[in-house]
């Protein structure tokens, strides 16, 4: 037993801990292009929200334009779920969830021009 040497931990200990850090990127990797689809998809959304408020503000005070102004709510508030989901995942969509979250104290009148920005080509939408 003389002249035996003690090992320093198992052999596959370091090969663990490198497949560990590979899945690890790998499922970074994994959200946030999960992030960037959802965020998309609330876009999407708050698209379709500004379109119907657009052509509900230029029809005026009538019932067909009231309704437009509720269906451009709803659209708007369908957008909060993905885009909240998409900003705990990738910070650059917090701004897109904070606007959405105010839809239900603030008019989407106030809102449209954050929106517009928030979910312009090339802003991650």
């Amino acid at each position: 037993m003389l002249g035996r040497r003690k090992r320093r931990g198992k052999p596959g200990a370091l090969a663990g801990a490198l497949l560990a850090a590979g899945l690890g990127g790998s499922v970074l990797a994994a959200c946030s292009s999960g992030a960037g689809a959802l965020g998309q998809q609330a876009c999407k959304d708050v698209h379709r929200s500004l379109t119907l408020y657009r052509a509900a503000e230029r029809a005026g005070q009538t019932p067909a334009a009231d309704a437009e102004r509720l269906q451009a709510l709803t659209w708007l508030r369908k957008a909060l779920r993905p885009a909240a989901l998409a900003g705990s995942q990738d910070g650059s969509w917090q701004a897109l969830q904070t606007t959405l979250s105010e839809s239900s104290r603030v008019p989407e009148s106030e809102l449209v021009t954050a929106l517009t920005a928030q979910c312009a080509p090339g802003e991650g939408a």
